[in-house]
């Protein structure tokens, strides 16, 4: 029976996979039609590494502050977490997304789990947190960007504003059940215990146990202090993120063809982030699709340049996350084989 449901759960995976795959093929398909390969790789030829490294340098500086960030989140469940573990979880985490969208989730939970000893549950609810900040914070970012464009820009994207109430709804619904699972704490985790106790008493027992680690996760952003900050880092991130779109312009020498980046980098690093979401490997094609869109419909790019731009500025974070990925993956694997080692010989001298 066991092997039967994972036999289950392996093809189930597997064609959740393989839909990713096609989802990657199909808008790659949209983003390279009409496109000359000419153009891209025209374009390709003139690209500066000198900005080149300033984008790698600006990419991990926002996962920095993202780590950061993580770490003012998790104070409650556990103090002086060490930031360069999280940062290393961070990479290990996007590695894997670039591989199996949303298992970086859970690698990262795991990894932090191990090295850090911290209960899995408790973490993924920090990391329920850190998504309703990311998703709050992106949605404004699209609300300024239709601010700052001299135009309707959802008019030109008819797609976007329902969007943004889909995710406003998503928002609030999630806080509001967060609310009530916080709130009402102690009557989810004895109707718990009275559910699934009249099956297993002790299944029901380790379910409550695992409901409640989760709970304190959720809790976890605590004080005014703390949640400013928090939300401070935020704000940084996305200004980090917008130079980092702004530093993919010059790495093409795109800054000869247009005298305003600046918003034009906002409004990409906002709109192109929903590419990211949808659920491709890394969010291949469907970021290539939505920044080429962007730039060419927006702002009056040429298809070449505007794929050249979106390709590179992929290719550029796609490498820096799967090279960061497997660099920390050892570099864990090692020390968390050295502290076990540790605590089975403190063990083993205490039983003796």
């Amino acid at each position: 029976m066991t092997s039967d449901k994972r036999k289950r759960i392996s093809i189930k995976e597997i064609v959740s996979y393989a839909i990713s795959i096609l989802l990657a093929v199909v808008f790659l398909l949209f983003a390279f039609n009409g496109v000359n390969s000419d153009e891209v790789i025209s374009a390709l030829e003139n690209i500066s590494v000198w900005w080149i490294i300033v984008f790698i340098i600006l990419t991990l500086f926002a996962h920095l502050l993202r780590a950061i960030r993580w770490r003012l989140i998790l104070s409650s469940v556990k103090k002086d977490i060490s930031v360069n573990h999280l940062f290393g979880s961070l990479l290990i985490g996007y590695g894997v997304n670039s591989v199996i969208p949303r298992l970086g989730e859970v690698s990262k939970a795991v990894s932090v789990g191990q090295i850090e000893g911290i209960s899995r549950s408790s973490i993924f609810g920090t990391i329920v947190v850190e998504r309703v900040i990311d998703i709050i914070f992106f949605g404004l970012s699209v609300v300024v960007s239709g601010l700052i464009y001299k135009g309707d820009l959802y008019h030109e994207f008819t797609w976007l504003q329902p969007t943004i109430y889909f995710g406003l709804f998503a928002i609030v619904l999630i806080v509001f059940t967060l609310y009530l699972t916080i709130r009402f704490r102690e009557k989810f985790y004895s109707g718990i215990i009275l559910a699934v106790g009249i099956f297993s008493e002790s299944f029901a027992k380790k379910l409550a146990e695992i409901f409640d680690k989760l709970i304190a996760g959720f809790s976890s952003l605590r004080g005014v202090k703390n949640t400013f900050f928090v939300l401070l880092i935020s704000l940084l991130i996305m200004v980090v993120y917008a130079v980092t779109s702004l530093t993919g312009f010059y790495v093409l020498g795109m800054q000869s063809l247009s005298n305003n980046l600046v918003p034009t980098a906002w409004i990409v690093m906002s709109i192109s982030a929903i590419g990211i979401m949808i659920p491709t490997p890394g969010g291949i094609g469907s970021y290539h699709t939505i920044t080429k869109s962007l730039l060419v419909n927006l702002f009056a790019f040429g298809e070449g340049i505007s794929m050249a731009y979106a390709a590179l500025t992929h290719v550029i974070s796609y490498s820096t996350h799967l090279i960061g990925a497997a660099i920390y993956f050892f570099a864990f694997r090692k020390k968390y084989s050295v502290l076990k080692r540790g605590s089975l010989f403190k063990l083993d001298e205490t039983n003796q």
